[in-house]
């Protein structure tokens, strides 16, 4: 399977809670919910696109926590995206839960790492990581993920927790599609495309 990230990002690069105001307040993040008001129609049915394509999820604790205090509550048979939160196989990445109680969920070992490789070497479209800041460090660090969908929202915040930490490797990668939704949303796609590659500016090959 590929392992495919979404992620809200604003331009600054901060990541930490875009769905509401009490959604991740660590550190004392105060701008909660910042992707409310550039929500649109078309951004809602790239997401449904995307969970169309997915045969697994894996979730950081944070996320998983919130994703199962709200999705097993939607039962609407048809709902393109609790449909498959809550009936696709779940894998949470945790050092602090001891258990983990929604439908089709499985608690990683503690060799985080060695656990997605598994998973990446089985048969399937993709393993999905919604959100996930952690555990999005770890995979970055270790080159493990092989498309980003990024949804750059026009806004800066100046604090809060970034998509690229300092453990990422360097890397190229190639735009696979791209959108300008009409509230100025960018809707980006990237695929891994390989070692950074560097030169001088105007130097012919």
């Amino acid at each position: 399977m590929e392992l495919t990230v979404t992620e809200f990002v604003t331009l600054d690069g901060v990541v930490q809670a875009p769905g509401g105001p009490e959604e991740d307040t660590s550190g004392g993040f105060t701008h909660g919910g910042w992707v409310q008001p550039h929500f649109s129609e078309e951004m809602g049915a790239h997401i449904v696109d995307i969970f169309s394509r997915a045969d697994a999820f894996l979730l950081g604790r944070g996320t998983y926590e919130i994703f199962a205090g709200y999705w097993p509550r939607v039962t609407t048979p048809d709902d393109p995206i609790a449909r498959p939160l809550n009936t696709l196989p779940k894998y949470v990445a945790s050092t602090t839960l001891r258990r983990v109680e929604w439908a089709n969920s499985t608690l990683l070992e503690a060799d985080t790492v060695e656990a997605v490789r598994r998973l990446k070497a089985s048969p399937g479209r993709e393993l999905q990581v919604h959100g996930s800041g952690g555990l999005l460090q770890t995979l970055l660090a270790h080159d493990l993920v092989d498309v980003l969908h990024l949804h750059v929202i026009p806004v800066t915040l100046g604090s809060g927790r970034r998509l690229f930490g300092a453990g990422t490797q360097p890397r190229m990668l190639q735009l696979a599609a791209s959108r300008i939704t009409p509230n100025g949303v960018a809707l980006l796609t990237y695929r891994r495309a390989g070692p950074l590659r560097t030169g001088t500016i105007g130097q012919l090959d």
